[in-house]
């Protein structure tokens, strides 16, 4: 299991996410950690990952023991420029 670390604005990402969204978001991100479950593709062009939770995604970089989320949001908005 990995330790889910969240960046402020991360934080506030998810924060703003309507409420069925955010528990999706949620239990996806868990789910990854513990498990290593979900949609994940190495960015290109760029460090990080992403992982796709529907129509969200979760920009995040990882390491052994930990998991640190950068952005969360929709796919249709800028995600991948933004960060």
């Amino acid at each position: 299991m990995k330790t889910i670390v969240l960046t402020p604005a991360a934080a506030r990402d998810l924060d703003n996410l309507p409420a069925e969204p955010r528990r999706q978001v949620s239990e996806g991100l868990i789910d990854y950690a513990v498990n290593g479950n979900g949609d994940v593709k190495r960015l290109s062009g760029r460090d990080g990952y992403r992982l796709r939770i529907g129509r969200y995604r979760v920009i995040f970089a990882e390491d052994r023991t930990t998991i640190l989320a950068i952005y969360i949001g929709k796919r249709e908005t800028t995600t991948y420029r933004r960060n």
